[in-house]
C-alpha cells in the first residue's frame, strides 16, 4: 500500500506574564499594570492571521498549541483590564508628554518613546512606512538628544500612531478604518490612536472564537501547555539538569516539587475545556522538556499525545541523525513516526518534530523571496516522500514540523502571508503531501513502536537538554530564590487555592520559564532588566499573600543589565550585506571585542569588534574599524578567511601568504581560503588540494564596505553538510604578506545548522 505523507504543523503560540502581581495580586482577574506590550501587539499581527490564511485553504489541517497564560491575557486586553506602559503612552494627550513621568527609567515620556516606539523589525514594520520610516531614520542619523530638541508634538504623535498601526497583520489592511490610516501617513490625533487602540482590541477579540470554530470544524486541533509554561522536568528534580550534562553545576538549594506539575496540568486542562467546550488531546510540555517523571502526571490528567524534539528521540534511541548535503534525514523511518511511551500509569503518543524543517521556517525562510522559500520546504517534504517510497514502509510516515508561531513572521515580507499563501496552495495541490493534526494521524495510524518510560531522555529542543534554563550561576540563584519562597509557602497549609489563591498564582507565574531563559549567559534583550523585574515581582507577591517579610535580596537585580563584551551567538541572524552594520541585523550575533585585547595589532585597535553568526545558508562576518580607517592605509588591504575543520580527513594546506610566522594557529593547515580585497572589495576562493597546492574555486560571497565591512559566504561554497563543525581564522595582508591575525587566542567555533 503507498501512502501519502502526512505532514503535521504545530504552531507554538506563547507569550511570557507580563503582567505584574501588585500588591493585592488577586489572581489572573481584575485590572492590573503590564510590563511589556507583546500580547497585545502579537495578537494583533500573529495570531488570528495564522488561522485566518489556513482557513482558506480547508483541505489543510493543523495544530495550534495556545498557552493558558497567553489566552487569559488576551483576555485581559479585549475586557479593557490591562493597560502596558507602551498603551497609556500611546493614550496620552500629545500636550501632555513632556509633563508626563516615565514608566521605564528614562527622564519623561517623550525620552521613553524615542527610546521603546522603534521596538520592531525595521526592515518589515518600519521601512515599508514612509512617515515611521522617517522618524526612524532621524532617530538613528542625528541621535536621540536631537529628537528632544527638534520633534514637535505631531511627531510624537505620529511616532504612537505608527507603532500600533506597523504591528497590526497585512490581512486586516483592507478594513475601511486601516486603510484609511495608512493612507493618511501622518497628522494624526489622540482620537485616532484612541480608535486605533479599539481596533487592536477588536482584533483581539476574535482570535479565540476563530480558533473555536476552525476546531469544531475538524480542520484545526488546538492543544494547550502547563498553565504559566513551566519546565515541568525541573519543577519535579532540578538534578535533572545533569542528565544530559553530567557536570553540570547546579543551585545550592535543589527545587524538588513535582506536586505543582499536577496543578499546572489542571489548570491547563479546565481553562481548556472552559475556552473550547471539549477536553484537551494534545500537550505541548514547554520548551518541548520531557522526562521520565512527568509522564504519570500528563498521562493521570488525561492528556493523549505529547511532542518533543529530534534531539530528545537521538538522545532516548542513542542515534545521532546525520543528515545529507541537502538537509534531508538519513535515517527517516526513525523521526518520521509517532512512538508509545509505556509507562506503569499508562501510555501517552509522542510526536517528535523535524529540528531543522522547523528552523528553517523559524529562521531562515524569512530572509528568502516567499516563493522560493516556499519551493524550497516543498522540496524538502517531496524529497522525504520519495525516500518513504523507496523504502517502501508499510506503515505510513508522519514529519512533525513544530515552531514558535508569532515572533519568526516579524522577519517575513508582509507578517509571511506571501510564504504561506505560496506554501499551502502548493500543498493543496500536491497529491502525495497530506497536512494533518496530529490527533487525526495517531487515531487513524496508533504508534507500533514502543519507548519504555525509563529510557526516554530528559531534555528540551534545545540541544536536547536544559542547560537554556540552568546551570549558569545567575539561572541557579533564580532557582534558590524560587525554592526559599516555595518552601515558605509549603509552611503555609492553610493557604489552599481556594482560601489563597493570590500566593498560588503568583508561583505557578514564577515558575514559568521564560525569566530563567533570559538570566544569565545565552539569551539578551533590551528588556532583560524588566524581565528580571517581573521574576522578583512574582516572588515578592508570594510573600505578600502570606504576609510574610519579603527577603532583602528581592529588592535587587539578579544581575547586571549592562553591555556585555564578548558573547557566543544567541540565534539565527540574516543582515542585508550592504556595510552599514545595522544593529538590528546583528543583535543576536557572536561578538568578539578586538580593540584594547592583547597583542601589538590589537593595541592599535584598527579592527574594534568582530561579529559573526549564521542562518541556514550563509555564515555571517562583520569588523568594526576605528574612525577614520581606510584600506590601504591604516588597515591593510586584503583580509584572508581560512577554515580550519579540526578532525576532519581531507586535503589541507599551508596559508597561501608569504611571511607567515611559524605559530599557532597561522601555521595550521586550512581547507578554504577566501580573500577580499578591501579596496576593490572583489573576492578570490580556493580550496586546498594534494601537495600543498590550492585550486581557485567559484565562490556567491557578498561584500559590503561602509562603515563597516559585512560579509555572507554561502555554505554551499564550502561543501559541507549540515550539523558540521568548522573554525575560522582572520588574517590581514598586504600584496600578499602577511601582517597580523585575529582573534588573538582561539579560532572562531562555527557549527553549521
Amino acid at each position: 500500500m503507498s501512502h501519502p505523507l502526512y505532514v503535521a504543523f504545530i504552531w507554538h503560540q506563547h507569550q511570557p506574564l507580563y503582567k505584574s502581581p501588585g500588591i493585592s495580586g488577586a489572581g489572573f482577574s481584575g485590572h492590573q499594570k503590564y510590563r511589556l506590550p507583546w500580547v497585545r501587539l502579537h495578537g494583533t499581527k500573529d495570531y488570528l492571521d495564522l488561522v485566518l490564511l489556513l482557513e482558506k485553504y480547508p483541505k489543510l489541517h493543523q495544530t495550534v498549541n495556545l498557552v493558558p497564560s497567553l489566552i487569559l491575557q488576551i483576555e485581559d486586553y479585549v475586557a479593557g483590564n490591562a493597560f502596558d506602559p507602551y498603551l497609556e503612552a500611546s493614550l496620552t494627550p500629545t500636550e501632555r508628554l513632556v509633563r508626563e513621568a516615565s514608566p521605564m527609567g528614562s527622564r519623561n515620556l517623550c525620552e521613553f518613546i524615542i527610546q521603546h516606539f522603534f521596538d520592531a523589525n525595521h526592515h518589515t514594520l518600519i521601512d515599508p512606512h514612509p512617515r515611521y520610516a522617517e522618524l526612524y531614520n532621524q532617530r538613528q542619523e542625528q541621535g536621540q538628544s536631537w529628537c528632544l530638541e527638534n520633534w514637535q508634538p505631531q511627531d510624537y504623535s505620529d511616532l504612537l500612531a505608527w507603532h500600533n498601526l506597523a504591528w497590526i497583520d497585512p490581512l486586516f489592511w483592507d478594513d475601511p478604518e486601516i486603510a484609511t490610516w495608512l493612507q493618511q501617513g501622518r497628522g494624526f490625533t489622540l482620537s485616532d490612536r484612541q480608535r486605533i487602540y479599539s481596533k487592536q482590541r477588536e482584533i483581539l477579540s476574535r482570535i479565540i472564537p476563530q480558533h473555536r470554530k476552525m476546531q469544531a470544524n475538524g480542520q484545526l486541533e488546538v492543544t494547550t501547555t502547563p498553565y504559566t509554561h513551566p519546565i515541568l522536568p525541573l519543577l519535579a528534580d532540578t538534578n535533572s539538569g545533569r542528565i544530559a550534562v553530567s557536570n553540570m553545576t547546579l543551585p545550592n538549594a535543589r527545587f524538588q516539587w513535582a506536586e505543582d506539575i499536577p496543578r499546572h496540568l489542571r489548570k491547563s486542562w479546565d481553562l481548556y475545556t472552559d475556552r473550547f467546550g471539549r477536553e484537551p488531546r494534545g500537550l505541548w510540555p514547554s520548551e518541548q522538556s520531557v522526562s521520565p517523571e512527568i509522564l504519570p502526571y500528563i498521562i493521570k490528567q488525561g492528556f493523549k499525545w505529547i511532542c518533543s524534539d529530534e534531539a530528545v528521540l537521538g538522545w532516548t534511541l542513542k542515534h545521532f541523525f546525520h543528515r545529507d548535503g541537502a538537509g534531508n534525514v538519513l535515517e527517516p523511518e526513525l523521526l518520521y513516526r509517532p512512538y508509545r511511551l509505556s509507562t506503569p500509569t499508562g501510555d501517552v503518543a509522542i510526536a517528535f518534530r523535524d529540528h531543522r524543517l522547523s528552523d528553517l521556517i523559524g529562521f531562515t525562510y524569512g530572509s528568502m523571496p516567499p516563493k522560493q522559500a516556499a519551493a524550497d520546504l516543498v522540496g524538502h517534504l517531496e524529497a522525504i516522500h520519495k525516500m518513504q517510497r523507496e523504502k517502501n514502509s508499510e506503515q505510513p510516515w508522519l514529519v512533525t514540523i513544530a515552531l514558535d508561531g508569532e515572533n519568526c513572521w516579524e522577519f517575513y515580507q508582509e507578517d509571511g502571508k506571501p510564504f504561506l499563501e505560496a506554501l499551502y496552495q502548493s500543498l493543496s495541490n500536491e497529491p502525495h503531501i497530506q497536512l494533518v493534526t496530529v490527533s487525526e494521524f495517531i487515531d487513524k495510524y496508533p504508534p507500533t513502536a514502543t519507548i519504555p518510560s525509563e529510557q526516554l531522555h530528559s531534555g528540551s529542543w534545545v540541544d536536547g537538554s536544559f542547560t537554556t534554563w540552568i546551570g549558569d550561576p545567575v539561572k541557579n540563584r533564580a532557582w534558590e530564590y524560587l525554592t526559599a519562597a516555595r518552601q515558605v509557602l509549603a509552611k503555609h497549609p492553610e493557604a489552599t487555592e481556594e482560601v489563597n489563591p493570590a500566593v498560588w498564582e503568583a508561583l505557578y507565574a514564577a515558575e514559568g520559564s521564560d525569566w530563567f531563559w533570559w538570566f544569565g549567559e545565552g539569551h539578551s534583550s533590551n528588556q532583560d532588566a524588566i524581565f528580571d523585574q517581573l521574576f522578583r515581582e512574582h516572588l515578592c507577591g508570594i510573600y505578600q499573600a502570606l504576609n510574610e517579610p519579603i527577603p532583602g535580596y528581592l529588592r535587587q537585580p539578579l544581575e547586571s543589565h549592562e553591555a556585555r563584551g564578548d558573547c557566543h551567538p544567541q540565534g539565527f541572524i540574516h543582515p542585508v550585506i550592504d556595510g552599514r552594520g545595522d544593529e538590528q541585523d546583528w543583535d543576536k550575533a557572536g561578538r568578539i571585542e578586538i580593540g584594547g585585547a592583547r597583542g601589538t595589532m590589537h593595541n592599535s585597535s584598527i579592527i574594534q569588534r568582530l561579529w559573526y553568526g549564521v542562518d541556514h545558508l550563509n555564515f555571517y562576518l562583520r569588523l568594526d574599524f576605528k574612525t577614520g580607517v581606510q584600506p590601504g592605509k591604516e588597515l591593510p588591504p586584503e583580509l584572508n578567511l581560512l577554515w580550519f575543520y579540526p578532525q576532519q580527513t581531507m586535503h589541507n594546506s599551508p596559508i597561501p601568504i608569504a611571511e607567515v610566522p611559524d605559530i599557532a594557529p597561522v601555521n595550521y593547515l586550512y581547507r578554504h581560503h577566501l580573500q577580499i580585497n578591501l579596496l576593490s572589495q572583489s573576492v578570490q576562493f580556493q580550496e586546498a588540494g594534494e601537495h600543498d597546492q590550492w585550486h581557485s574555486r567559484a565562490s556567491r560571497a557578498q561584500v559590503g564596505l561602509g562603515t563597516c565591512l559585512e560579509l555572507s559566504i554561502p555554505w554551499a561554497d564550502l561543501q559541507i553538510s549540515p550539523d558540521y563543525s568548522l573554525e575560522l581564522l582572520l588574517l590581514l595582508s598586504d600584496e600578499g604578506c602577511y601582517q597580523s591575525f585575529l582573534p588573538e587566542n582561539s579560532l572562531i567555533a562555527i557549527a553549521v545548522p
